[in-house]
């Protein structure tokens, strides 16, 4: 005989609460006691219950699901979609992000659907997807200064929240850091080491992110008397900072410190110089940016400046479900702080 499928009632027996409560519980409704909220889970593991996600969302006319979107410009119509999927994938920062949003989703009973936006096809397959409630909104991360994906969902009012300063202006919510003082930070280290004839290997410079930081590290050099600094602009790729440096190795061979914009760069710094014959940090000091798994994999271990990307990702959770529940109707930003984390390289 088939067992029949554990119901509410059964839940809110084992647990000896009301109906009312498991069902608050079961959706996510935060004014539960935590010891209640505890006891109820308690008896939802014990009892084998599995909420019905179709009732539930005709219910609460919710899907229970929010797109992670990586977005690009391209407006072609698919054919490089699985490189963009594996560069996007393969950069470190990758996983952190996912674990601060999932962190943040699973306790609320809600789940990201991973989706890449590289093309206009793929674009309007996202806005399709959301509009017809399939998710209940979208946490964009951006690749490229002409994306037009954030412009697209803020003029269609789709609940969405961006990672970083959008370089189109767009009415949305965006969580970002402070890359400017992220920039002063690398500067005021390699200066407080002795460095004085340093250089700095840039981002692409039409995203708002490297700009900031290079004129975040030109101007804290300029107020220290060092008013030129050679610049070289990578595309945050290890290859883009191994080539990038071994051109200004080229211009300027006395280069004695580097601030590259990000980690996979600052990397490849590293294995330019070593190939150069010289030694990190002895000859030249290197400060990366990130604070990602390729700070601590990189030889010698890189001193960086931390973007909190758990935090970050966790706020920006946050900031889309207070859009999706009507808590939060106009645009917002949260700027977090950067902070320096020394290693070995400076």
């Amino acid at each position: 005989m088939t067992r029949k499928a554990p119901t509410l009632e059964d839940v809110a027996r084992e647990a000896g609460v009301s109906r009312a409560t498991v069902s608050r519980v079961v959706n996510g409704i935060r004014n539960v006691d935590p010891a209640i909220r505890e006891t109820v889970r308690e008896a939802i593991a014990r009892s084998g219950y599995t909420p019905n996600r179709a009732a539930r969302s005709l219910v609460t006319r919710r899907a229970g699901t929010v797109a992670l979107v990586v977005s690009g410009a391209g407006d072609d119509t698919g054919g490089e979609q699985n490189e963009f999927a594996a560069r996007a994938l393969a950069d470190p920062f990758f996983g952190r992000v996912v674990s601060g949003v999932v962190g943040f989703l699973r306790p609320r009973s809600m789940h990201p659907v991973l989706m890449f936006a590289e093309s206009e096809d793929a674009r309007q397959q996202v806005l399709a997807y959301l509009r017809q409630g399939s998710a209940d909104g979208a946490l964009v991360f951006s690749t490229h200064a002409e994306d037009p994906l954030p412009g697209l969902l803020a003029a269609e009012s789709l609940p969405c929240v961006l990672f970083a300063r959008p370089a189109r202006p767009a009415p949305v919510t965006y969580v970002d850091l402070d890359h400017r003082e992220g920039g002063r930070l690398a500067a005021e280290h390699l200066l407080a080491r002795g460095c004085r004839r340093a250089a700095t290997i840039a981002g692409p410079l039409d995203l708002p992110a490297a700009q900031d930081r290079l004129s975040g590290f030109q101007d804290t050099m300029a107020r220290h008397g060092h008013p030129y600094v050679p610049i070289a602009e990578g595309g945050f790729t290890l290859d883009s900072g191994a080539s990038a440096m071994t051109r200004l190795l080229a211009e300027h061979p006395d280069t004695d410190g580097v601030f590259a914009a990000n980690d996979l760069m600052a990397q490849g710094v590293c294995q330019a110089l070593r190939a150069s014959g010289r030694r990190v940090p002895q000859d030249v000091a290197v400060v990366g940016f990130d604070d990602s798994s390729a700070a601590l994999a990189c030889l010698p271990p890189l001193t960086t400046v931390r973007q909190p990307m758990e935090e970050m990702a966790a706020a920006m959770a946050r900031l889309l479900q207070e859009h999706i529940e009507g808590k939060r109707t106009e645009p917002t930003s949260v700027i977090f702080a950067p902070e320096l984390v020394r290693r070995e390289s400076a």
